[in-house]
């Protein structure tokens, strides 16, 4: 794109981040190409007047590195990316902070980030919602009775072993269903409801400053519920079986079996998986409709019409494939994820919609966003600035090879249609994912594909080295936390920033309730069919 004109205004920028939304469920796709049959009219709206990119990558699945691999435009290795908890170390440009420092931006995130540490806003001005403490990374218990709660206390629903439902990851699977939280007390309303106030505020008290607001939300991460609207659409009549279950080749892979191990998931039966999957494909919907109505709050405003809109997620769920839970893995399921990119001039229909089947990194966001708006991006990122394609309305682009991580364990590198994944310790695996979308078969054994296994593995390859990652992982992490420790640690999954500065549990109300009756019945003399125990009650 050319340079900002003198006097035009720079758009305002809405990213719209979930967590753990795997690229099948969007109702949009068909059958062939992957999808599953989920309702997102949201998002398939968005995706039919925007840029959707159909194979887009999160360069490392899982939640902290992935997101701060977003904000840097930046290689886990690159960024400090190293796992959960993450600390992003001072210096690395994001693109909330280049924004605001080189454009004048009023910047802001609402809702989840997993930051570890103190270092709590890495660019952004405004945040007044979130994980600050990284209590369940701001995930929010559910069930209810599954909350130990207390000083020091921790969720049943997170991964401490014991418990009636079992112990570890199990009690995930085992307590997916309808939710047990009020509608208006789910972390999505509260983004939601912050994120229209906080705009509304911007709105009024600098009209013509352009922000950049990334609105977080939880779902479909696990707790898998959902309000029962939802759920009831899938269970137990509505859910599909996974695309396809232990039947690829790499079935026994040392990966594969050491995942389903370190997950706790082989013990789990078909009517668990089942209820699992329903739960996960309900969470999609509510997620979509909480955008839809947040989509549409705002442009009754009037804070879309000069609004690029993206949305993604940090990575994606194995929902089953391959009898496989969970992230942090190769498989399309974990790594493949929705990447959408809508202008405001595709909105009005003065630029064309598309679809750009060239594979994408979510690295790619930074420099893009700095495309659209006219701003150069810093150097030495990692990304690539798509901006060019999506105003043109291509279906390819121009783009090198995509890199998808989780050192030092092992990297991924997709480049047409191949996929290449290098071990540390494991055999290597290659895909031809336009023959082969499920990766059913392992093209690394076979001689006839010896020349672009070599041609891959040279580009995956080239200037890293496992044992130096793992070593340099090691000093970076211990030295971060020394430097930034985490010096609070809630006692509920979000907190409040209060305007004069102080920090309160933002989930109080149902994790630290002020409880005034253990039965409204023993109090209230109306409830319905009266109240047997107390005599005198009255019926309605």
């Amino acid at each position: 794109m050319p340079p900002q004109q003198a006097g035009a205004r720079r758009p305002n920028v809405l990213f719209l981040l979930s967590d753990e939304h795997a690229f099948r469920y969007l109702s949009f796709l068909r059958h062939d190409e992957g999808g599953e049959p989920v309702h997102t009219p949201t998002l398939d709206r968005l995706a039919a007047t925007g840029t959707f990119f159909q194979n887009a990558y999160c360069p490392m699945p899982l939640c902290t590195p992935s997101r701060i691999c977003m904000l840097t435009g930046r290689d886990q290795e690159k960024c400090g990316a190293w796992g959960n908890n993450a600390i992003l170390p001072p210096g690395i440009p994001t693109l909330p902070g280049w924004l605001a420092e080189h454009a004048g931006y009023q910047t802001a995130l609402i809702g989840k980030m997993h930051f570890g540490g103190s270092r709590q806003f890495n660019g952004f001005r405004l945040r007044p919602y979130g994980d600050f403490a990284t209590k369940n990374a701001g995930h929010q218990p559910d069930p209810l009775d599954e909350w130990e709660g207390g000083e020091g206390g921790g969720a049943r629903g997170g991964g401490a072993a014991g418990g009636r439902t079992g112990g570890g990851m199990m009690r995930r699977i085992r307590t997916a269903g309808v939710t047990t939280i009020p509608e208006s007390f789910l972390q999505e309303h509260i983004v939601a409801r912050e994120s229209v106030a906080l705009l509304r505020e911007q709105q009024h008290s600098a009209p013509d400053q352009p922000w950049l607001l990334c609105a977080s939300f939880s779902r479909p991460h696990f707790p898998w519920t959902a309000p029962r609207r939802h759920f009831d659409r899938y269970w137990p009549n509505g859910v599909t079986r996974p695309r396809f279950e232990r039947t690829a080749d790499t079935d026994q892979h040392p990966f594969v079996t050491g995942h389903r191990r370190r997950f706790d998931t082989e013990n789990v039966t078909d009517e668990e998986l089942m209820r699992v999957r329903a739960a996960y494909m309900a969470c999609v919907d509510y997620l979509d409709e909480i955008l839809g109505d947040f989509l549409g709050t705002l442009e009754r405003a009037g804070l879309l019409e000069n609004t690029i809109i993206a949305y993604s997620t940090d990575h994606g769920e194995m929902a089953g494939e391959s009898g496989m839970f969970y992230k942090n893995t190769w498989h399309e399921a974990a790594s493949h994820v929705p990447f959408i990119i809508q202008t405001p001039e595709q909105r009005r229909g003065a630029e064309p919609a598309s679809r750009i089947t060239t594979p994408v990194s979510l690295a790619d966001l930074f420099p893009t966003v700095c495309g659209l708006a006219g701003l150069p991006a810093p150097d030495h990122l990692d990304g690539a600035d798509l901006s060019t394609p999506i105003r043109s309305g291509a279906s390819e682009c121009e783009r090198g090879p995509v890199i998808c991580q989780s050192v030092p364990t092992w990297r991924m590198l997709r480049q047409g249609r191949f996929k290449y994944v290098a071990f540390r310790e494991d055999p290597e695996l290659l895909f031809d994912l336009e023959a082969d979308p499920d990766e059913q078969r392992n093209l690394a054994p076979d001689p006839t594909h010896s020349t672009v296994l070599a041609e891959l593995r040279s580009k995956a390859l080239a200037g890293f080295d496992f044992e130096e990652v793992a070593e340099r992982m090691q000093t970076e992490r211990e030295d971060l936390r020394r430097r930034f420790p985490m010096r609070i640690e809630g006692r509920t999954p979000n907190q409040l920033l209060m305007p004069d500065g102080r920090l309160v549990e933002g989930d109080a109300a149902l994790y630290l309730p002020a409880v005034i009756a253990e039965r409204a019945a023993d109090v209230v003399d109306d409830w319905p069919g009266g109240n047997p125990a107390r005599p005198g009650a009255v019926n309605p």
